[in-house]
């Protein structure tokens, strides 16, 4: 495996396990040299969202980077306020405009807001089947949105995007999105920082030399989850991407997802208000 390595989601698109994230990154030229940097530095997926209003400065570094649009996957998700069947089609093409781009390769609903996202769906399934976004998914959905969504639904979630750490590991989301051939993808693998400094993660950490978040990122590659994390600084970006030379031992692994408390640094998808 390296930073280019994809896996195939079920409709035969391929997807980088590995890519970067955006969220709380400004526009600016911080954000645009992050882009370039990543993309500079081998990677290939980027993940954005219509609420980190970002989407110009993601276009703009990409657009910098000189690299072909076909090399890159990018993933872009429409907000709350946008759920409806026109709303969701007009979000997807402000996108796309403020992006500077044709296409995108993923599309997710962002959030599972109650009585909406069915409609946002079949709105994601009409740009899907006339070609205009290569694969669609959805983020935050438990086991209960995603049997919810699948009773209608004419196409199947390709990618399930869920708050993902060693501190909230999933189990029931996982195994459900596995039985059916949904990917799941990782946001805030490194929990914001919360777990950085955790003890029995800088033990396995020194045995491997290498950093906490890398153990971290190397734990979700492991487990079969996308993890997109976030950083604006070079040797950070480059130091993620650096966890392809090693392999955890099943019994790391073990103690890793022991870890798990249950424990959201963001909202729950049962009980949100936004």
């Amino acid at each position: 495996m390296n930073l280019q390595s994809t896996t195939t989601l079920n409709n035969g698109v391929k997807m980088p396990w590995f890519g970067l994230g955006v969220f709380k990154v400004e526009e600016g030229p911080e954000l645009v040299n992050a882009v370039k940097t990543a993309i500079q530095h081998g990677y290939r997926s980027i993940d954005t969202a219509a609420i980190y209003e970002n989407e110009e400065g993601v276009g703009q570094g990409i657009k910098e980077s000189g690299i072909a649009r076909e090399d890159l996957f990018v993933t872009s998700k429409v907000w709350n306020a946008d759920l409806g069947y026109e709303s969701t089609l007009a979000a997807y093409q402000t996108s796309l405009d403020k992006l500077g781009l044709e296409y995108l390769d993923l599309y997710l609903i962002h959030w599972p807001v109650a009585g909406k996202y069915k409609e946002a769906w079949r709105a994601l399934e009409t740009l899907y089947k006339e070609g205009r976004v290569r694969a669609i998914g959805v983020s935050n959905f438990q086991v209960h949105h995603l049997e919810d969504l699948m009773k209608d639904a004419e196409v199947k979630p390709m990618v399930n995007q869920v708050e993902y750490h060693p501190r909230l590991t999933q189990n029931e989301v996982q195994a459900f999105c596995r039985e059916q051939g949904i990917q799941m993808e990782a946001w805030s693998p490194l929990m914001q920082g919360q777990l950085l400094d955790n003890e029995g993660l800088a033990a396995i950490a020194a045995k491997y030399k290498k950093s906490v978040a890398q153990i971290i990122l190397r734990w979700d590659l492991q487990n079969s989850v996308i993890t997109i994390p976030k950083s604006t600084k070079e040797h950070r970006i480059i130091e993620n991407s650096q966890v392809f030379d090693f392999e955890l031992t099943q019994e790391d692994m073990h103690q890793i997802n022991n870890l798990n408390q249950n424990h959201r640094v963001g909202p729950d998808p049962d009980n949100f208000d936004f």
